[in-house]
């Protein structure tokens, strides 16, 4: 898949089959859709691309700075990439771009630019300036430019809203195992690592501290999760908490793991973890020595759990 940044720097000798949206945590319900998308080119011999944007346009238009995403633009990609699309195109979403009347968008965006010959997109698809057209006017358009329009059905747009708010809801509640499966792959939280307190090292469990720059990123409920991640290609397990530590009495949220069978200076790398389970809640304990018993017991339920 190869990715371009903005509108102006897609070229393409062949025509492509498009699908267009925010695609926030690219899951299950997107899946389909995004099947049918690729199976399709792979039919008509077209290019097969999605039109997504960034920043989100409720950020953009709404100034909605608390909106919180399933996945950084990173994340999506790699997630996008590992299903066979040909093209990813992120165009920066703009006040101007949002004013675009859906004649410009259609002609100077779709037909002139991506070279466009069929859109699959959803009966509830809105574009142009404040939103004014809809997928009739698409298809009316369609007849004028010389390219198809597919409409996704009803029941699949459904699956695809439902998802994303039953995700939300998941990882907001620390169900990691009902947000993996309507996710169809694992939850992650990609960052680098900074240094911290060092208070794990001194208990026997040296932690990673997780520093993520999209404030917008959704980040789960406070606990601790059974996480893994890659290093060299292989696979290590650890342990996450995510919260206050309030043995400590501390006041700054953060995410900080414990690699089992790591001894790797981690930091400043960037680092990917997967969330497998959340094991308990976070906890205020009596002293540094209770909180040390209870780190050995979540590393035995961890390890337990994984074997």
């Amino acid at each position: 898949m190869e990715t371009i940044q903005g509108i102006s720097k897609f070229k393409s000798s062949k025509p492509t089959i498009i699908t267009i949206g925010t695609f926030d945590g690219v899951h299950i319900g997107h899946s389909k859709i995004l099947e049918r998308l690729i199976n399709s080119a792979k039919k008509s011999n077209l290019q097969s691309a999605v039109l997504t944007f960034f920043p989100h346009p409720r950020m953009v238009l709404q100034k909605d700075s608390d909106i919180k995403l399933l996945n950084s633009l990173d994340e999506k990609q790699q997630v996008l990439d590992s299903m066979g699309l040909d093209y990813l195109i992120v165009h920066p979403f703009t006040k101007a771009f949002s004013r675009l009347s859906a004649l410009e968008f259609v002609r100077d965006v779709l037909v002139n630019q991506l070279n466009v010959k069929k859109v699959i997109i959803g009966y509830d698809h809105r574009f142009g300036r404040n939103r004014n057209a809809n997928i009739n006017d698409l298809i009316s358009y369609g007849n004028t430019f010389d390219f198809d329009v597919e409409e996704i059905p009803v029941q699949e747009i459904d699956e695809v809203s439902v998802s994303s708010t039953k995700i939300r809801k998941a990882l907001l509640d620390g169900n990691i195992e009902a947000a993996n499966a309507y996710l169809g792959y694992e939850f992650m939280l990609t960052g680098t690592i900074k240094k911290g307190k060092g208070l794990g090292r001194e208990i026997g469990f040296p932690t990673a501290n997780l520093s993520i720059k999209e404030t917008y990123k959704l980040i789960p409920k406070n606990g601790v999760y059974i996480v893994k991640s890659s290093f060299d290609h292989k696979t290590i397990y650890g342990m996450m908490n995510i919260g206050f530590n309030p043995t400590v009495s501390g006041t700054e949220k953060s995410i900080e793991i414990h690699f089992f069978d790591l001894n790797e200076n981690l930091y400043h790398k960037e680092v990917q973890v997967n969330l497998l389970k959340k094991i308990r809640d976070e906890h205020k304990f009596e002293s540094l020595e209770h909180l040390r018993e209870q780190l050995e017991k979540d590393k035995a339920t961890s390890l337990q759990l994984i074997s």
